[in-house]
């Protein structure tokens, strides 16, 4: 990954392509990358869907290689969810693709005039930009089926529905999984909208003829990833539970914790648990004749991933995550699990984020538009959104817009972002990653349920070591999403030293160089402080990083308590 691609949507006669060294941006890739181009090069102030922003589309470090759990591709911009810095990744084919057609990132500048929709072709000849108006409005599934009549089933597609030609502000961008199905999503922050503003529909990526990426010490970087492979494999939350019942194998398990967010926050535990957790979910699956192991990628190790089939063994969507079956299920009070998958399929299809829109569902339902456990409802307004009706396109903006638009007050966003599936007054932790996080409220920038719930090495119900934990954890995320690996790694690398050594083996011995956990720290801080940069630019205070007033206010069944910890002490979460 030697170059940097350009392509200058508004150039006049035309998109521009400009391929350039990385120079500056040498040895950066997956969220480093995308986050310090997003700092240098846009204005703090730009409108997120005008011409002064970016959208930078960055492989990781390790993407490319024959090293496991490496294809995590990176998407980032100004956020026109949140006004704020967005890194959003995905697994999927499309990191592992670009990486070894030598991109270390793609950045989409300008915009373009008139209404024409465009399509983007990059494979070992170089880059094509092309007029497809006949690609207008499509969704998702088939857009991606047209397409493969034109470019095979060989290469790997990026794609927005028609949500991110909208521009609406939930929208994501979808990454085709090796089935080419469209179900992996940089979902975050509405970079699907950023994509539609710059008239580009979708990216198809042919590495034909490409070799994989080859480490500076073959030998060693052979040796590290069997470490590291083994490592993930005997710990039993990514050798076992995931592999068997996927990421809601922690269903039950908030829910038992109290953590298990339930009618728009009300409470912490969900009746209907048992209809909708992991167990039940992948007993259904295999049933019908779909998976219950199933890797996003080639070279995933944990397969926490499945196959979800109809009631006539017809595939209807990708295992629905955690989080997707939380906020369409629990969230919204429904325990019926052909409901959610049918609702996941709907968000991948219209190219929306699934904890945004579930988020939206239930802050809708409180709003009286339907009503809690309406199933049938959740369908009809999310057929709205697909419709672009004026309700539709409310919805499809985000819980923070809904709650606005209906007059609600409970609305659970940070930086105008959804909280996802982790109530912060049972995981106290969880909620100072949610309240400072530089991207909005979100579980994945710095996960303190291992250490909160699953070890309780920190107590979750108490203030106490909180601001320390998620600090460290948000500073080894950051790293984490460079790299291109998978969060899910983050687990068996905190509780086996030697898994921690194999990654950092595997680093250096690609790169020739020695890597160290403080050069992982060193990276991580790097990320936040740039990502902190733009934000403070942008107009973004301490008071920002808060949750909302209902979660200090409002006790939560069945500990009874409010969140905890002190404003001063969030103050010092990015002190170091």
């Amino acid at each position: 990954m030697d170059k940097i691609a350009r392509i200058d949507m508004g150039a006049a006669g035309g998109p521009k392509v400009t391929v350039e060294p990385l120079g500056n941006y040498a040895g950066l890739g997956g969220r480093a990358m995308t986050s310090v181009v997003v700092s240098k090069e846009v204005h703090p102030l730009a409108h997120p869907l005008g011409a002064e922003n970016k959208l930078v589309i960055a492989p990781g470090m390790l993407s490319g290689t024959i090293g496991s759990m490496t294809g995590r591709i990176s998407v980032g911009c100004k956020s026109p969810l949140t006004g704020g810095i967005k890194e959003s990744n995905a697994g999927g084919q499309a990191a592992q693709v670009l990486a070894r057609l030598g991109y270390a990132a793609l950045i989409l500048e300008g915009k373009p005039q008139g209404d024409d929709l465009y399509k983007i072709f990059i494979n070992k000849d170089g880059i094509q930009v092309i007029v497809d108006n006949s690609l207008k409005l499509l969704d998702n599934y088939p857009l991606i089926e047209k397409l493969r009549q034109e470019y095979g089933d060989k290469v790997a597609y990026m794609s927005i529905g028609s949500a991110g030609e909208r521009k609406l502000l939930a929208s994501s961008i979808a990454c085709t999984d090796p089935e080419l199905h469209p179900t992996r999503h940089c979902g975050r922050g509405g970079t699907g909208a950023v994509m539609g503003a710059k008239r580009v529909k979708a990216i198809i990526l042919d590495d034909a003829g490409m070799p994989m990426r080859p480490p500076k010490d073959p030998e060693k970087y052979r040796d590290a990833n069997r470490r590291f492979v083994e490592g993930l494999r005997k710990h039993p939350l990514s050798g076992q539970g995931m592999p068997a019942l996927g990421t809601n194998a922690l269903a039950s398990v908030l829910n038992e914790a109290g953590g298990y967010p339930t009618y728009n926050f009300k409470q912490g535990q969900f009746v209907g648990v048992g209809n909708i957790n992991g167990e039940t979910l992948a007993e259904l699956e295999v049933k019908r004749g779909g998976k219950a192991t199933h890797g996003c990628h080639r070279g995933c190790v944990i397969q926490c991933s499945g196959i979800y089939n109809d009631k006539d063994g017809n595939y209807l969507t990708k295992q629905p995550e955690y989080e997707t079956v939380w906020s369409h299920g629990a969230n919204c009070g429904i325990d019926d699990l052909d409901t959610i998958a049918q609702l996941d399929f709907m968000d991948d299809n219209v190219g929306v984020d699934t904890i945004e829109l579930g988020v939206t569902l239930g802050v809708a339902m409180e709003a009286g538009i339907i009503k809690f456990g309406d199933g049938a409802g959740a369908i009809r307004l999310l057929e709205e959104v697909g419709k672009g009706t004026p309700l539709g396109r409310i919805l499809g903006s985000g819980a923070a817009v809904t709650g606005k638009v209906f007059g609600v007050e409970r609305v659970p966003v940070v930086k105008d972002q959804a909280l996802p599936g982790y109530d912060p007054r049972a995981v106290q932790g969880i909620g100072v990653t949610y309240a400072t996080s530089t991207q909005g409220a979100d579980h994945t920038a710095g996960y303190t349920i291992a250490a909160n719930i699953l070890t309780g090495a920190v107590n979750p119900l108490k203030p106490e070591g909180q601001v320390d934990l998620s600090r460290y954890l948000q500073i080894f995320s950051a790293a984490l999403d460079a790299t291109g690996m998978c969060l899910f790694i983050a687990f068996p690398l905190t509780d086996q030293p030697e898994t921690l050594q194999a990654m950092l083996d595997l680093l250096g011995a690609f790169y020739g160089t020695t890597m160290t956990a403080d050069g992982v720290i060193a990276l991580g801080q790097m990320i936040l402080s740039a990502e902190r940069d733009f934000n403070t630019r942008a107009g973004f205070t301490k008071q920002h990083d808060r949750l909302p007033r209902f979660f200090y206010n409002e006790p939560v069944a069945p500990h009874n308590l409010t969140f905890l910890v002190k404003d001063e002490e969030l103050d010092q979460v990015f002190n170091w």
